[in-house]
């Protein structure tokens, strides 16, 4: 299965790629974790909607076809960690390929948002993206650990 997190905004600080790249190596081949970081649309005088749709257009060339999609979204659904196992599990049986999406500053197009396929929050709190991206790759370490029968202190 691959794990694919696409994230707008390429840049990162130094700690959050060491942090990433840490825990993206854990993974075992067969359930590899990949970042795609697309570019952030320059701010200006360009319309909200202007920005998430050209946004949006780069994402969706990220995305391998057929993937399951999965945005991140503040008013997605919340999960525990076992929630995020179980999902995972799930997303191993039907797909070949999970795209795990990363909006900008400006959050994810709303009709990109619509279509993926689930919606997901990480977090009630407001992260920086670089930490978003972190806190990801650990909650997503976390549950294939746990499905793959590593003990979990919280059971």
């Amino acid at each position: 299965m691959r794990l694919l997190v696409v994230a707008v905004g390429q840049r990162v600080p130094d700690w959050a790629q060491v942090a990433w790249d840490d825990y993206a190596k854990r993974f075992p081949p067969e359930s590899r974790l990949e970042l795609k970081a697309v570019k952030t649309e320059p701010r200006g005088s360009k319309t909200l909607a202007t920005l998430l749709a050209a946004e949006r257009e780069r994402i969706e060339a990220a995305i391998p076809k057929g993937a399951r999609v999965v945005a991140l979204d503040e008013r997605g659904t919340s999960l525990t960690t076992v929630a995020l196992a179980q999902k995972l599990k799930a997303w191993q049986l039907e797909n070949d390929a999970v795209a795990l999406v990363i909006g900008g500053p400006d959050g994810l197009d709303p009709a990109f948002r619509q279509a993926a396929h689930e919606r997901v929050r990480l977090s009630d709190l407001t992260l920086p993206h670089a930490m978003v991206r972190v806190l990801l790759a650990e909650q997503l370490y976390r549950a294939w650990s746990i499905n793959v029968g590593h003990p979990y202190h919280r059971e």
